[in-house]
Order: C-alpha cells, then structure tokens, then sequence
C-alpha cells in the first residue's frame, strides 16, 4: 500500500468537514434553545431555517424505535466499521479518480461528525438546517439535517456518479478494443 500526495491531499476535506460541522453544532448548542420552537428565517421567506433538534436515531429519524442498548452497535460501531473499510480500500486501491478520493474524503468527515455526536451527546446527534419542501414527497418541510449529513449524502451522490459514469466507460473502451 503506497501512501503518496493523490491519497492524502484530499483527506485534508476530512478534517475541514469535521471542524465545520462540530463547530456550528457547538455554536447552536450554546446559542440556540433546544427546541424546534425558535424559527430564524435566514432569508426571510421560511426557505432555510435554523433550528436546535437532536436525532438519536438516524436519517429521517429511521431506528428511532430500537432500545437503547443496541443503538451504540447499531449507530456507531457499524458506520466506524463500514468507515474503516471504506478508508482501508481508499489507502489500498487503485481504482479511485481524484474526484473519487475527495468525495470518500467527504464521506468520511460526515461520517466522523455525526459519530462523535453519537458518542459524546447522549441526547442526540444536533441537527440544524430545516429546509421548506413545499410538499413534495408529503414533506412541508425536509427532515432538519446538519452540516455532516449533507457532505455525506452529496458526496455518496457524486461518489456513485462517478463510478457508474467511470465504468460506464471502461465498458464501452472494451467494446470499442475488441
């Protein structure tokens, strides 16, 4: 396994999405009450929101029904495991475009965020962004999601894109060889 500048430049996004997401989660832990009741419009129109809510579950609040005892194993030595081997096929492989390391980097700084959240915050993941959804999918609003949410879900998005889009021409190279 070659560790070189292409595997760990993107890495530093690792950390930045960290930072980020731990730090505006502690400015609303300390400035906002906990409570989905004070609304702050930021740009006037109910678009973007910023609430104080905790998730103990995961995304969409999905699991939050599962008894205390199984939601460490459950939400966080299972995402730490799936991290860990995501990481270690990061370092060991090959096969990943630059984008493609900068988008699992993405990943894992979501990831780490909301972990710790789940290790140090007995009552929640903090979750902040409330975004109007006018109904769509019966959504007035979407589910309020956090900074380490968003780097996880866009950069899975763009981490399959890319894949689908790479082997997508890796096909047609071997079509167009034989």
């Amino acid at each position: 396994m070659k560790i070189d500048k292409a595997r760990t430049l993107p890495l530093i996004l690792t950390g930045l999405v960290i930072l980020a997401d731990q730090g505006i989660k502690f400015f609303i832990v300390k400035n906002w009450p906990r409570s989905g009741t004070l609304i702050r419009d930021v740009f006037g129109n109910e678009l973007l929101q910023i609430w104080h809510v905790r998730n103990k579950a995961i995304a969409f609040s999905l699991g939050s029904g599962i008894p205390d005892g199984l939601r460490p194993t459950l939400f966080v030595i299972l995402p730490l495991l799936v991290l860990g081997l995501l990481f270690w096929y990061y370092l060991k492989s090959d096969d990943f475009t630059p984008l493609q390391r900068w988008a699992a980097s993405g990943i894992f700084g979501g990831g780490i965020g909301n972990i710790i959240d789940r290790i140090f915050r007995p009552d929640g993941v903090v979750d902040f962004i409330s975004v109007k959804f006018y109904g769509i999918f019966g959504f007035e609003r979407w589910p309020t999601f956090n900074i380490a949410d968003s780097c996880v879900v866009v950069c899975c998005i763009l981490l399959l894109i890319t894949i689908l889009v790479n082997s997508k021409k890796t096909g047609e190279e071997t079509e167009t060889a034989q």
